[in-house]
């Protein structure tokens, strides 16, 4: 995918970047050339982004033509609406009210120079700021009122706004942005599409390991994609790709499903996608849903202040109680007896409304089949931790005990559990998911769908090795060349 810089005067713009071509605004706007090119990144660092003009139109008619601008008209939108400032700039008060407390001034002005300013120390929020709203070149203007720092209004700027004194920085900041776009080993193809996967470095449970990610980009660069990872500081680079991988554990009240979102406004293929983060991450969606389609599971009450003796007396002891977004056996305990029930159950009532109660199955062993694109795509028996109840056992630290991982080919499945996990899998929707299954007195039980299935190297690709990795980037490539055809008849 081409990369360009557009701006009034190019002469004007200091440094010369392999890979990256700057181009005259105007020639942008009216060289046919440019409405027939296909895959472009559009850098936009106008003078003025003012409404109808030459800045405003580059974004504008980038975004007709399928090419990504940053900014986006929508963001230019945003910076000139204070209400949406405000609005977005609340999440972030304490780090403002952080980054500023030693200042003496009651004013400060901040540059942001593709998400970093000068100073280290404002580092965070001016990262945090480029998120919210990602533009090349930013400056943010805060004022202390009655003792607390409030951002005032943020706004692009073109390159001739960047002081002198700021130049050098500005220079190497972007040598630091595009070179770190740059993939870290050569590529024997050139790639018709690029492809963010999203990753927390520091997550104990990650769904994906260091290896299983190698085997992502290795399987995508065989067919033609770009794969560069990102991590949550990274949100307001989503524009740069044409799709989103997450393989860092969704959550709605989290960076993930704000990714997932901008992603899918931004018109990326993305997995998960958002509803899919919506509907697999809550168990009391996943219980009405799978009761309401006659999904067998194990029985189950949802469990709110007024109905414990339902609960009780439906479902008997021992029994399990779980959080509405546990996840990795954490939020998810069983309970032997009423007084166990109650104060459990108090406790969790204090922060969700609703609960889930379900029946205790006991098994050896947990079914997890992978669907992808509505097809089984891997097949494994997650063992219970020795002496536990549960396939993890502890809290991620030293003393914590994990269940056997066995990998079982995808004709040795039992035809009802296949059967089972894609019923269930369907009703969310036709991304990437989890099953989760019990069987017990030859009868099988859908546990839950899981918007972000493990897929780590030795275990779910156990049987089928790097032919799991290649289906899930095949997977994206047919959404890609879809959304392609797609543009192209529009």
């Amino acid at each position: 995918m081409a990369t360009i810089l557009v701006m009034e005067r190019p002469e004007n713009w200091p440094l010369e970047i392999p890979g990256l071509e700057v181009v005259q605004a105007r020639s942008y706007l009216t060289d046919p050339t440019w409405s027939t090119r296909r895959g472009v990144k559009v850098f936009n660092v106008c003078r003025s982004y003012r409404y109808q003009s030459l800045g405003y139109y580059v974004s504008l008619l980038a975004e007709a033509r399928g090419h990504k601008p940053l900014p986006s008209v929508s963001t230019i939108q945003d910076l000139k609406t204070p209400t949406v400032v405000k609005v977005l700039s609340e999440d972030l008060e304490a780090l403002i009210q952080k980054s500023f407390s030693d200042l003496i001034s009651n004013e400060f002005t901040l540059s942001i120079y593709f998400g970093e300013n000068l100073a280290k120390r404002y580092h965070r929020i001016s990262r945090q700021l480029f998120n919210l709203f990602p533009a090349p070149l930013l400056r943010a203007q805060f004022a202390r009122r009655q003792g607390l720092w409030e951002l005032q209004g943020i706004r692009p700027i073109g390159a001739r706004e960047i002081p002198d004194a700021h130049r050098p920085f500005v220079i190497e900041q972007t040598l630091r942005y595009f070179s770190g776009r740059t993939p870290s080993r050569p590529r024997t193809t050139v790639p018709r599409y690029e492809l963010a996967i999203l990753t927390d470095p520091n997550e104990t449970h990650a769904p994906s390991d260091e290896r299983a990610l190698r085997r992502f980009e290795d399987a995508a660069e065989e067919i033609g994609i770009r794969a560069d990872r990102i991590t949550r500081d990274d949100l307001g680079r989503i524009q740069e790709f044409d799709a989103l991988f997450i393989r860092a554990t969704t959550a709605v009240n989290h960076y993930t499903y704000r990714f997932s979102r901008r992603a899918s406004a931004e018109g990326l293929v993305v997995i998960d996608d958002p509803d899919s983060i919506l509907r697999c991450t809550n168990k009391v969606f996943l219980a009405e849903l799978f009761a309401r389609n006659r999904i067998p599971t194990p029985p189950t009450v949802i469990l709110h202040r007024d109905n414990l003796d339902q609960a009780i007396q439906t479902l008997g002891f021992p029994m399990i109680l779980k959080l509405p977004d546990s996840s990795f056996s954490q939020g998810v305990v069983r309970v032997d007896d009423r007084v166990a029930f109650e104060a459990k159950a108090r406790s969790y009532l204090g922060g969700s409304d609703l609960l889930i109660a379900q029946a205790f199955l006991p098994t050896e062993f947990d079914w997890r089949v992978g669907i992808l694109d509505g097809e089984p795509l891997f097949a494994a028996r997650y063992h219970m931790a020795r002496g536990h109840w549960q396939i993890i056992h502890g809290d991620g630290g030293a003393e914590t005990r994990y269940g056997g991982v066995e990998a079982v080919a995808l004709d040795q499945v039992p035809p009802a559990v296949t059967d089972a996990a894609l019923k269930g899998a369907g009703l969310v929707g036709s991304g990437l998911y989890g099953v989760d299954l019990k069987t017990r007195d030859e009868r099988v039980y859908v546990v839950e769908v899981n918007d972000n299935p493990n897929v780590d190297a030795g275990y779910e690709d156990k049987i089928q090795g790097r032919a799991v990795y290649r289906r899930i980037m095949a997977s994206f490539l047919a959404r890609l060349e879809a959304r392609h055809k797609r543009e192209e008849r529009e």
